[in-house]
């Protein structure tokens, strides 16, 4: 890792976000010459500037670009003599993507496009996306723009030419802890109003830390030949047992007693799908498993995939559908949920 990283200049999308923060936190241990921050979010920007200390020395490796990844131009400045660009910038909330599509496409898909078409003009060496188990079937605007984001970076190839820039995809579960993820929210209705809100008791999700999710793409990052997609295996978890949990865990805090915290079950919203999976079943032929991920190879003609296999030191995936699918995958026990959020409340690079 630090030779990956060290004395390189790298930009993060939306690196104000979750998780483009905490790779920001992570990227600063290697010794980066410099790490762009871009964002639209100026309010973001200027915690983050105050929370690295902006007359210290790990602020002076850091430079904060207010901008959108739809302004092509103002991208390219703020990509030109990059090294590497981890891309974390998009539209994810999957109630708003269902009340604003053009949106959506115009960010997760178009300007997804922008960083694809930049990187290659300015001939930068690594790009990775950072996707979502919702493009795997997916039944929503969000996850049908992410997946053609990720087919974007993939279709990347067919643009090759000789350009030398290579494009992966690592693709996440539910990031808990992260904005606009269900933890936070659940802890916001027992402090308001002592009800929590539950979509479907039967709905069950893969989850994982902002950590977790930094550190397998920068883990990525070195092991990448192009054109893959990266798949942490995750456990899952029924939201039901992680509002319980979480009850458990908050209402004494907020002068509760958890006993008095109602659940109310207000039913499945646009766009969503009980049960999440990590792979779709056309995808599963040409997944390869290592003890901590699926890696989805490509299968454009002259691609040769056991080099791919030694790369990682990887075996083709067991095709059990079953194992894909939150609903069948190890479930985490309330007792691990409740290590989980503590973990997650007392770690101070939470966001």
């Amino acid at each position: 890792m630090l030779k990956e990283f060290k004395g390189k200049t790298i930009l993060v999308t939306g690196g104000t976000g979750s998780i483009g923060s905490e790779i920001v936190r992570q990227l600063l241990k290697f010794k980066p010459r410099a790490v762009r921050i871009f964002a639209r979010h100026e309010d973001r920007h200027y915690q983050m500037m105050h929370e690295f200390g902006i007359d210290g020395v790990r602020g002076k490796a850091l430079r904060f670009i207010v901008g959108d990844i739809r302004d092509k131009d103002r991208l390219r400045m703020a990509m030109e003599g990059a090294d590497m660009v981890f891309h974390a910038a998009a539209l994810k909330q999957v109630a708003m993507s269902e009340y604003n599509p053009f949106e959506v496409v115009k960010t997760n898909i178009i300007g997804t496009q922008n960083i694809i078409e930049v990187a290659r003009d300015l001939s930068v060496p690594k790009v990775i996306g950072i996707s979502t188990d919702k493009v795997a079937e997916p039944e929503g605007i969000l996850g049908v723009s992410k997946l053609m984001a990720e087919k974007l970076f993939l279709a990347s190839y067919y643009y090759k030419g000789n350009k030398k820039t290579k494009f992966a995809c690592v693709r996440f579960g539910n990031v808990l802890g992260s904005r606009g993820s269900v933890l936070p929210l659940i802890k916001k209705q027992i402090q308001k109003n002592g009800v929590v809100a539950v979509t479907d008791p039967k709905m069950t999700r893969f989850v994982m830390t902002i950590p977790q999710a930094a550190n397998l793409v920068l883990a990525v990052t070195k092991m990448m030949r192009g054109q893959e997609v990266f798949v942490l295996k995750m456990p899952s978890a029924r939201l039901l047992d992680l509002a319980q949990a979480a009850v458990n865990y908050y209402a004494p805090i907020f002068g509760k007693n958890p006993s008095d915290i109602k659940v109310k079950i207000i039913g499945k919203r646009a766009g969503e799908k009980i049960h999440e999976k990590l792979l779709a079943d056309y995808e599963t032929p040409r997944a390869l498993e290592t003890k901590d991920m699926y890696i989805l190879i490509p299968h454009e003609k002259g691609i040769v995939r056991e080099n791919y296999n030694k790369n990682y030191s990887a075996a083709p995936a067991l095709l059990n559908s079953r194992k894909f699918s939150s609903e069948f995958a190890p479930k985490l026990s309330p007792a691990a949920l409740a290590r989980l959020i503590k973990e997650i409340e007392s770690d101070e690079g939470w966001a």
